[in-house]
């Protein structure tokens, strides 16, 4: 999967990235609950793209770990906002939520996409 990675354009080479980075910067944060359900969403997700990919191939199916892991991470994430302070935490929290909320809205469009014929 790395591999087909590798052929994107730098641009999404580097979104990609930025995902990973801002999940797993939940390391930094594990003492609160929110980080270790970003944690656990994250390895989850790219536990069941591992599995799509091992059955399925390299197609817009993949979409589909992002989709069943971070939709409920967001909602979760979301209502949480309110009680949180400013600082570290929001800000980090804030970062996961716009950056899986803007790859939730391809992630849904490419499995929408699959499920009606389109396998690229």
């Amino acid at each position: 999967m790395m591999q087909h990675m590798l052929d994107y354009p730098a641009w999404l080479q580097l979104w990609i990235a930025w995902m990973g980075l801002v999940n797993l910067a939940s390391v930094g944060f594990l003492r609160h609950v929110q980080a270790r359900w970003v944690l656990g969403a994250f390895l989850a997700a790219g536990a069941l793209m591992n599995l799509l990919y091992a059955t399925n191939g390299f197609n817009r199916l993949l979409g589909l770990g992002h989709v069943v892991f971070w939709t409920p991470l967001v909602v979760y994430l979301w209502r949480q906002r309110p009680e949180l302070q400013p600082g570290p935490l929001r800000a980090w929290l804030s970062a996961v939520l716009a950056t899986n909320t803007t790859s939730l809205l391809v992630d849904y469009a490419d499995v929408a996409r699959y499920l009606l014929g389109d396998r690229g």
